[in-house]
């Protein structure tokens, strides 16, 4: 894999030193609009292209087309990513560089953060040469990152969105049906008081989920108080806070139905702390199937999205794109929605017959973990 850094614009110096933002400087425009009139790109009209042609010249400024012509067949993949889940952002990894790797593709990688972060990002990227973009969650879910990348003429493939935009191409699975399918199986081991953590509310993964799980309480005809919806944000830490307030209810929940792997896993450690057993005082679910699944005691009951399955599509969508439009062909927006399958593991059981809790002692969640 290969990593951009943040001096990637001098990828388009010229021997006389200038960058493409000196000849956005003087030429009274944007660096995105000096890398769409670089590129060939349409959207530019005649009387911008002629100052960025002027400025062009005035710097003796020489964009580096000879080394893009010189990689003829091999596709610079650049991957924009904000995720807080390393667990995520590892198996994505695994899917794209093996992908790139066939296809003939280099991935480069750029993190960011704030709005402002981003816009930076995609420029380093953009500057870097790269020919597609794959924007996996929660930059999926940003208009502003995929507005600024369709105005940049550059392909880009939405990894993991619920609510995919009908004019970008994307990658998913159905994250409603995959909550309720996790919601159904707790209700069929006998579970009745069922707390849920969700997801970081800016994700549209995170409301399909919170959604399905009280569409599948209600069907069964179960309750969901407030106080059995905890906040939090995909992270583990955020897991451990979410944990410890559902935790702290009289009576503890039978089951808690985890957004993602990292915050079930961060329950599981609450619950251990607080001397609970899991599933036997409380059953812990989760959603991903990430490998912290896999590697935490005990294995988590999940929802298995094949990340780096998904990871692969979308290099391949990407480079399908790029190609179409070398081509000079339109190539429409494409939406694959791949298969999510429910992981039945060690973290959950059936609700003891007398009613899990009733007569056990725990620990005050407030002191369990406290240096976390």
């Amino acid at each position: 894999m290969a990593t951009s850094n943040k001096a990637a614009p001098a990828a388009f110096d010229s021997a006389s030193g200038a960058t493409v933002h000196d000849v956005a400087r003087v030429a009274g425009v944007s660096a995105m609009t000096v890398s769409r009139v670089i590129n060939g790109r349409a959207s530019v009209s005649a009387a911008t292209r002629g100052k960025v042609e002027a400025a062009i010249a005035s710097l003796r400024y020489q964009p580096n087309l000879a080394a893009r012509a010189a990689r003829t067949g091999t596709l610079r993949i650049g991957l924009l990513y904000s995720n807080p889940s390393a667990a995520f952002l590892s198996e994505f990894l695994v899917g794209a560089m093996d992908q790139c790797r066939q296809g003939g593709g280099q991935l480069l990688l750029e993190r960011c953060g704030d709005l402002a972060s981003q816009r930076a990002a995609i420029d380093c990227l953009v500057a870097a040469g790269v020919d597609g973009i794959l924007v996996p969650p929660p930059l999926c879910d940003s208009p502003q990152v995929l507005a600024q990348l369709n105005q940049m003429g550059i392909p880009a493939i939405a990894v993991a969105t619920a609510r995919p935009s009908p004019d970008v191409s994307a990658v998913r699975i159905d994250d409603y049906e995959g909550a309720l399918a996790m919601t159904r199986h707790l209700i069929a081991l006998g579970h009745r008081d069922i707390g849920f953590i969700e997801g970081d509310p800016e994700h549209t993964p995170a409301l399909l989920r919170r959604q399905a799980f009280e569409d599948a309480m209600r069907e069964a005809g179960l309750p969901v108080p407030p106080q059995r919806v905890a906040q939090g944000y995909f992270t583990y830490r955020s897991g451990l806070d979410a944990a410890r307030q559902l935790l702290a209810a009289a009576p503890l929940p039978s089951a808690i139905f985890a957004s993602n792997d990292d915050m079930a896993a961060a329950t599981l450690a609450v619950a251990h702390g607080m001397g609970l057993q899991v599933p036997q005082d409380v059953s812990v679910c989760g959603f991903d199937d990430t490998p912290v699944a896999t590697t935490v005691w005990p294995e988590l009951t999940t929802i298995h999205q094949p990340i780096a399955d998904m990871a692969r599509a979308a290099v391949t969508l990407v480079i399908d794109e790029i190609r179409q439009r070398r081509a000079g062909k339109t190539a429409p927006a494409t939406h694959h929605l791949m298969a999510f399958t429910l992981m039945a593991r060690a973290s959950s059981g059936a609700v003891r017959a007398n009613g899990a809790h009733s007569d056990h002692e725990v620990t005050d969640p407030g002191s369990a973990l406290a240096g976390s």
